[in-house]
């Protein structure tokens, strides 16, 4: 399995690859009003508005950091109605990929219940990666603000 890895402040996480579409350098958002601060903005993705979610924001509460190596990852977020939409999630350091197999994901036994998206952890080497399962991201009442336009 393919694993994406970024950071949040100094913390490592992980995201399957099976829901990436693309990996884009940041570029300029227009800012949106009345939602939480965890909405970086919209954009324009190939003729499709889509929104921002600042990972850093949504994760750890500050807004992400502008590095040379910020990136948008474009990722197919499951909707309720079965089927995936496009949502670009901006994260800092996004330099490096990891093979590893599932049973490398280990249970941190640790839950939060204002994080559902957390799961289980890698230890590689020296680090402790952070695996997040995207389709647990937002709450049904999230989801329905952030995503009702079709845009697959």
């Amino acid at each position: 399995m393919l694993i994406l890895l970024f950071y949040a402040g100094k913390d490592l996480f992980a995201i399957s690859s099976s829901y990436i579409v693309e990996v884009i350098p940041r570029v300029s958002f227009r800012k949106v009003h009345h939602v939480p601060e965890y909405v970086a903005g919209l954009f324009n993705y190939r003729g499709v508005i889509l929104p921002v979610i600042d990972l850093c924001q949504l994760i750890q509460g500050t807004p992400g950091r502008s590095h040379l190596s910020t990136r948008i990852i474009i990722v197919k977020y499951p909707n309720q109605k079965g089927d995936s939409q496009y949502l670009g999630l901006m994260a800092e350091r996004v330099t490096e990929t990891l093979n590893i197999s599932t049973t490398d994901i280990k249970d941190s036994s640790i839950r939060v219940d204002e994080a559902p998206y957390l799961s289980g952890t890698i230890i590689d080497e020296k680090r402790i990666i952070q695996c997040l399962q995207l389709e647990k991201l937002f709450s049904d009442e999230q989801h329905a603000y952030l995503l009702m336009g079709e845009n697959t």
